[in-house]
């Protein structure tokens, strides 16, 4: 349900705003209310801004007149004037917002005991003026009624206790430029009516808030305040990324005194996805989240002198010995195998000895024990420690105040009992103990593969350490079914925060990583686990046909109809380039924003680009190493769709050669579940086995 609110017709549901005179009345009363608060937001900007430049104007003047602590001081209110100047920015900018459109939604809700019902307009923001409320945060917890119940029986959380009455009135709006675009009372069938009219619109270049079309199950995934881990499984097109930042919307709302914007971090699969969803939270009123990769977290973490590779494609890999070693780091049982070495690590790694210095003896035992003791702590951290309480032992039997040896000299010497210098000979040590040494292959010197990266930060958080993030409070995984479980334990181990993880394991492209949901559930004791099985991107029509593909029925679709998908057969490749340049050609021609021709792997993305390009077609390629999401018609591989949708996608290349195997399915299902109106699958050749007939 990741989608834009662009203008559409409204002709399948009769505009009835015209029964509604009172509504139009009240819209007008806010919107001047509005327009008073933005006049004086505006006005306070331009103080602030006033303010900047005088106070910056004079310490430029008198940078040599003034003594040390009145610079200090005019220092100290520039900070001051430019940190309020930032918030009245902030908030003028949420006024322009309010005046635009002040609310979607009203609820008339009777308490139990109340003689009568109270009104609630529900919007973007909330919206006070001269001390009253006159629109309620759409996260507030009275609104959370409109999402969850129709008329009758109705109840809310208050912050002290629950409230249950009556819910006698509910309505719905769309409100653009000021004006009143339509006012319904809402019945559930109005509201799939008004739902479908947002799913009808055309893709939009970044993912748009759903606020207005919340369902009730998203609702209540949303609002939900007591899991530690929530693990979300969406089909594709159930809206699990949009729903999964509006929780972080959520949080930061009703947390708002423990965690800011700052504090939360999302995990997403390339930075083209980061670009596409990065308008949600600002368009709900919050800050940016910080979004990062996992190679990006890698970087930061790897000790000095360790490098790594970029992950292979394994769709354009033919190579059986890497795929064994990615297949065999890629499970459960290997976070186990490396568990039980790190258990062993300091009776491996150290050769403990008795510690002399002139006349001063520690025994081996007494150093081993102390070792020992400090278990939570990674093994250099260990040697830190035992030093100074060595040191200390020194001290105390020091009767004859002799000369000392230094806490450094002591945690060197103890060091020096190493057998295992560093992390990279314990990680070599590892495959050696298990009796799997061919397993680990390092591209050179210091560099290692990818599939080796995580399991080495793995063992070196048990023997150096690894940065653990305080300043993130909550972690956003998405595409969950990308990672492997050595990768979730490294990330358990630098965010020990709560976590919304997110994905469809029907959507999984990496034939290497064969874990399963249910193993992810029970990585994280005590999480928990919704599903969301209802599609709102595609049509009916195509839901049906990518469902087929998996041959999973349980996915439901939104009731929103349009064309079949188009299965066509070529005779070769160039019959079936020119049918693409034809489509090209016709789609710039058309009303949509965004087609996606959707390839196997990077390299045929590259080559079909390539083929276009000489041929005039207007196209752009989107690669790993894209920074950005634009409209248009782009090229990319499977992997570079996941997340993003399109108002048109086009499959080349789907003959029995390419999509074969049992795995192919699904590639073929995420391509086919990127499209939102419209679907063609191009088969020069064969056809592919897999699809449907």
């Amino acid at each position: 349900m990741e989608r834009a609110t662009q203008h559409a017709e409204h002709r399948d549901i009769p505009d009835i705003a015209a029964s509604f005179p009172e509504e139009r009345i009240h819209l007008e009363q806010i919107i001047e209310k509005a327009g008073l608060e933005l006049a004086e937001a505006e006005r306070s900007v331009e103080k602030m801004d006033q303010e900047y430049r005088e106070t910056q104007s004079y310490m430029v003047e008198h940078r040599n007149e003034g003594d040390a602590k009145e610079i200090f001081q005019s220092e100290m209110a520039l900070r001051q004037i430019d940190s309020l100047g930032v918030s009245a920015v902030v908030y003028r900018d949420r006024m322009r917002k309010t005046k635009d459109s002040p609310y979607f939604a009203r609820i008339d809700f009777r308490p139990d005991g109340g003689d009568s019902p109270r009104v609630y307009y529900i919007g973007l923001y909330a919206f006070h003026f001269e001390q009253q409320l006159l629109v309620v945060d759409w996260r507030a917890p009275v609104a959370s009624m409109f999402y969850d119940y129709e008329l009758g029986r109705a109840r809310y959380d208050a912050p002290e206790d629950h409230v249950e009455g009556e819910l006698i009135l509910k309505r719905q709006f769309k409100i653009k430029n000021g004006r009143m675009e339509y006012a319904f009372d809402s019945s559930q069938n109005i509201q799939d009516d008004i739902l479908q009219l947002e799913l009808a619109h055309t893709s939009d270049e970044k993912m748009k808030s759903i606020i207005s079309t919340i369902q009730r199950e998203q609702n209540q995934i949303i609002r939900n305040e007591t899991a530690h881990t929530m693990i979300i499984q969406g089909v594709a097109g159930s809206g699990k990324t949009s729903i999964a930042l509006h929780r972080v919307a959520f949080l930061l709302y009703r947390r708002r005194d423990t965690i800011k914007a700052q504090n939360v971090t999302i995990i997403s699969p390339n930075r083209v996805f980061g670009d596409y969803i990065s308008n949600v939270l600002p368009e709900l009123g919050e800050e940016p989240i910080f979004d990062a990769s996992l190679e990006d977290l890698a970087l930061v973490q790897l000790e000095e002198g360790v490098d790594f590779s970029s992950d292979r494609n394994p769709l354009e890999n033919a190579d059986k010995a890497w795929e064994e070693r990615v297949r065999f780091k890629s499970t459960v049982e290997f976070v186990q195998l490396m568990d039980a070495y790190i258990a062993k690590l300091p009776e491996i790694a150290l050769a403990v000895q008795d510690y002399v210095y002139e006349s001063f003896t520690v025994p081996a035992e007494w150093i081993r024990a102390r070792v020992d003791i400090y278990k939570r702590f990674p093994l250099i951290k260990r040697l830190e420690i035992v030093a100074d309480d060595l040191y200390n032992r020194l001290e105390r039997d020091n009767i004859w105040e002799e000369k000392l040896p230094h806490r450094t000299r002591i945690f060197i010497s103890l060091k020096k009992m190493l057998r295992l210098k560093n992390t990279l000979a314990a990680y070599k040590d590892f495959y050696q103990r298990i009796g799997r040494s061919k397993l680990y292959v390092p591209v050179k010197k210091g560099v290692l593969e990818w599939n080796d990266v995580y399991p080495y930060l793995y063992l070196q958080a048990a023997f150096t350490g690894l940065q653990e993030s305080r300043l993130i409070k909550h972690l956003v995984i998405d595409e969950m079914q990308d990672y492997c479980p050595i990768q979730y334990a490294v990330l358990n181990r630098l965010f020990k925060c709560p976590k919304t993880i997110l994905g469809d394991f029907g959507q999984s492209i990496n034939p290497n990583c064969p874990y399963t949901l249910e193993e992810l559930h029970r990585l994280y004791d005590g999480s928990e686990l919704v599903r969301m099985e209802k599609s709102y991107r595609s049509t009916c029509e195509i839901i049906h046909f990518a469902s087929r593909i998996i041959g999973q029925v349980n996915i439901e679709a939104v009731e929103r109809h349009g064309d079949p998908p188009a299965v066509l057969d070529f005779r070769d490749g160039e019959e079936e380039l020119n049918y693409l340049i034809a489509a090209v050609e016709l789609f710039h021609q058309g009303a949509y924003n965004a087609m996606g021709i959707i390839t196997r792997t990077n390299r045929e993305a590259k080559e079909l680009f390539e083929r276009l390009e000489e041929r005039q077609a207007e196209v752009t390629l989107v690669t790993p190493e894209s920074e950005s999401f634009h409209n248009g018609a782009l090229v990319l591989s499977v992997q570079m769709s996941k997340g993003l949708e399109f108002d048109e996608v086009l499959i080349p290349g789907a003959n029995a050669e390419a999509y074969r195997e049992g795995f192919d399915r699904n590639l073929l299902y995420v391509a086919c579940t990127r499209a939102m109106h419209k679907l063609t699958v191009a088969c020069p050749g064969s056809r592919s086995p897999l699809l449907p007939v």
